[in-house]
Parts: structure tokens; sequence; C-alpha cells
């Protein structure tokens, strides 16, 4: 009967308007129209029915222009981003890392404690691994701390590095050793923006502990 094949073609259509959504509701009303001038007079669509198909072109429609509106707030959102980000290059910055900063003799470096520890301690490595110096921290609270440490004619190209441990009670406890770094550029993806750091390269900025 034409009645089921018209109403079979509009329930197609209402499953697939995100594909179109352009001319999705003049689709939609055309085939409404059609599937009631050729409709069973002996039976009908009533009220309810006519409701029904018009709540579908309505919830796909919203639906369409909810993604439209969230699209355009996630591009607006990126934009900001960028030029947060942009404001950032010449800047230093904290991320995880390992290598020292070395500024007039003085070689610094930080990490950041998960929970307290009772005792921390800091080695300084040559880029072979040797241990240089060491430096015992005592008891530091959770959070981040920084340290200084007497580099002498050492410079940042000397490559050296620090390892970072810290115990409570003797056992060993989250320690990350984070490093300053400088902001040469700022790139942005579809999910957020990374900062190319003159050292460490590319960096989300989810990273970043703080900026200097």
């Amino acid at each position: 009967m034409a009645v089921s094949s018209v109403t079979s073609a509009s329930t197609d259509l209402a499953a697939k308007t995100s594909a179109a959504p352009g001319d999705a509701s003049d689709r939609f009303l055309k085939l409404l129209v059609a599937q009631m001038q050729n409709q069973d007079p002996l039976n009908p669509m009533d009220n309810a029915q006519v409701t029904s198909q018009m709540a579908q072109i309505n919830t796909v429609t919203g639906i369409e222009k909810l993604n439209s509106s969230v699209a355009g707030l996630s591009t607006q959102f990126m934009q900001m981003q960028a030029l947060q980000g942009a404001s950032l290059v010449g800047r230093d910055v904290i991320v995880p890392g390992s290598q020292l900063d070395i500024v007039d003799g003085v070689g610094q470096g930080g990490f950041e404690l998960t929970s307290p520890a009772d005792a921390v301690k800091v080695e300084i490595l040559s880029p072979s691994g040797q241990v240089v110096e060491t430096l015992k921290l005592g008891a530091q609270s959770a959070g981040v701390h920084s340290f200084d440490w007497a580099a002498g004619s050492a410079t940042n190209d000397s490559g050296l590095r620090f390892k970072v441990t810290s115990t409570l009670g003797g056992t060993t406890t989250t320690a990350t050793a984070l490093m300053r770094d400088r902001v040469d550029a700022v790139s942005t993806s579809g999910t957020g923006f990374s900062l190319e750091l003159a050292r460490s390269g590319s960096v989300e900025y989810s990273a970043v502990k703080a900026f200097n």
C-alpha cells in the first residue's frame, strides 16, 4: 500500500537527516504531507501520529543545532587558547624534566612530591650518568620545590642532569624532577595546544607546573 511505503520513506529520512542538515527539515515535511495525502481514508492518521512524526524532525534539528553550537564554542575556545599561548613565547616555564639550568655558575632544578618525605636526595649526574655530587635536602612537604647547586665552570652545554629520590619512613615515595625551559613557539591542534620549548621540545600546555 502507498501508505506503508511513504511511512517507510519518512522513517528512513528521519534516520539520515544528519547527513544533510541543510534541507533535512524541508524534505521531512514534504514526505509527511505526502503521507497524509495518501493515507487510508478508513484509517487516517490521528493527532498522536502526526505529533510523533513532527517530534522526530524537531529532535533531529535540535541535535544538529546543538552540535553546531558546540563546534562553534570549541573553535572559539581554541582561538582563545592560541592567543593565550602566543603571550607565553619568550617566557620561562617549569615543566617535568631533569636538565639542570645553569646561570652564572649556579645550577638550578626542582621537583614535585605527591606526599611529604622525611628525606629528599638530589644527585647531579654527568652526561654519562656518573654522580658528580649529592645534595641532601632533608624533610620536605608535598608540593613543588627548587634547589640550587654550585656548578663552578659548568654551563648548560655541559649536559648535566639530576635525579631526585624521596623516602618516608624508609619507603620510597614519588618525586618528579622539574626543570626550567624557555617557550620558543606555540602550536595548536584539535584537542588543545602545545608549547615548543628550547631544550625539551614539544610539551602539552597541561604539563606546565609554573611560569617565570
